[in-house]
């Protein structure tokens, strides 16, 4: 059985968000899903189906700056404190009084911060990719090799040229970044959502909003998951290792061998896996 989605639009104060749904979320357990960069929403569907398909409710939304309809002007609007008030004001619009939170890249930044300033919100916690953002500041100021991969940051942060180079050649340098790990149909669905007018400045402005703000993210006491590829070019072992710092609440860690960046899409059965088990009171069995 493969569980079809929909999508509503979801207001949250002056912003509405293109939010994807699957499966029934009455009376059942919901997991709320925080797509990356370059990404959106689509990056859960292969993921979605799964849980759907297990009697888990999904809602992906696409994010502030992703929706067209919650894509502001100033870089401040982009703040992570912003990003995390949308959290907590989707699962009010929705009536999700408590969601097992998962995030991917950004959006695992994001859910790490959900789930440390509003624990009562959130059942538990499955971190895709990036480690808590205090062990990630922590490596990209300590570790020269964390540094050096995150360079690409200060190069975002640059109004324009930023922009004109990751849309040129119909986004030929992101479709190199996602390789075969994204398939077409799904790189051509972040791309074009990318490509609208003013998105893709309003994505970059996730980068140029974060000042310190991930290095006063509180530790976690919520259950959480960390899920790691080996193959990661973008984040190092010193963050991960460190992550667990931040964590006093029930944690484990799932290195995936092998596997890079995009686990949503080239690792959906391992993804869902990890979540079934937060979904079912336990980590990970295997």
């Amino acid at each position: 059985m493969t569980t079809p989605s929909k999508t509503r639009a979801v207001r949250v104060g002056d912003l509405v968000f293109d939010v994807s749904v699957a499966g029934e979320a009455e009376g059942a357990p919901v997991a709320l899903l925080l797509h990356g960069f370059p990404q959106s929403s689509a990056s859960w569907d292969l993921v979605a189906r799964q849980l759907a398909d297990a009697g888990v409710a999904t809602f992906a939304p696409d994010q502030r700056g992703y929706s067209p309809g919650a894509r502001p002007g100033d870089v401040d609007d982009y703040r992570l404190d912003a990003l995390v008030r949308d959290v907590v004001g989707l699962c009010d619009a929705l009536e999700l009084n408590r969601v097992h939170l998962v995030g991917h890249d950004w959006g695992a930044i994001v859910a790490w911060a959900v789930a440390a300033r509003h624990p009562d919100l959130v059942a538990s916690l499955t971190a895709l990719s990036v480690p808590h953002p205090a062990a990630f500041a922590w490596a990209i100021r300590r570790d020269p090799e964390q540094r050096e991969k995150s360079g690409y940051m200060e190069f975002f942060q640059q109004t324009g040229p930023a922009e004109e180079l990751l849309l040129a050649d119909n986004a030929a340098g992101l479709r190199i970044g996602f390789g075969d790990a994204v398939p077409a149909g799904l790189a051509d669905r972040h791309i074009r959502l990318l490509g609208e007018p003013g998105a893709m400045t309003a994505a970059l402005n996730w980068y140029r909003a974060k000042g310190d703000d991930w290095a006063a993210v509180p530790p976690v006491g919520v259950p959480a998951t960390f899920l790691w590829g080996s193959g990661d070019i973008a984040v190092m072992r010193s963050g991960v290792d460190r992550c667990g710092e931040f964590v006093t609440g029930e944690y484990e860690f799932v290195e995936l061998d092998g596997v890079g960046h995009w686990l949503p899409e080239e690792v959906p059965g391992e993804v869902a896996t990890a979540v079934l088990a937060r979904v079912h009171g336990g980590a990970r069995e295997g």
